[in-house]
């Protein structure tokens, strides 16, 4: 094996772009959640949009993806699965929203802006992150089958 090989890094920077993507996905579960109807009327950019329909459960799983997303910053290379798990998490949020909200709320600025920023911009970085992590895992593996072999 070659002494000189550049090891890969997972940087604070790294684990702070997991901190945040698993706040900002917090605090918007926690805008669908509890203050559905209002948040609705807003997206919507229509004052007399009947904002009947429930945003509680979307709330809610929003709310676990975020929590989910923020652990595993914590042990990024040992828990790649709590990753994996934000990254579909944060995939099938798209994808609701867009089926579901964005039909009914119709597409607008404030629309595709949550869909854009808050989902699926975050979904890039949360990939970038994984990728990450798995090289330096399957580094830390290498470095760990090379002293077995010592």
């Amino acid at each position: 094996m070659e002494k000189n090989q550049e090891f890969p890094r997972f940087s604070m920077p790294m684990r702070g772009l997991l901190l945040l993507a698993g706040m900002i996905t917090v605090a918007w579960g926690a805008f669908f959640k509890w203050m559905g109807e209002p948040l609705l009327l807003w997206l919507s950019m229509q004052p007399d949009f009947p904002a009947s329909i429930s945003s509680t459960v979307y709330g809610s799983f929003g709310l676990i993806i975020g929590f989910l997303i923020f652990l595993s910053a914590f042990y990024p290379i040992s828990w790649l699965y709590l990753i994996m798990i934000g990254i579909g998490g944060k995939l099938v949020s798209a994808i609701w929203f867009a089926t579901y909200y964005a039909d009914i709320l119709g597409w607008n600025k404030r629309t595709i802006f949550h869909l854009g920023f808050n989902e699926l911009l975050w979904l890039v970085l949360l990939c970038i992150v994984l990728w990450k992590a798995i090289q330096v895992k399957a580094y830390l593996k290498t470095l760990e089958d090379e002293k077995l072999l010592n």
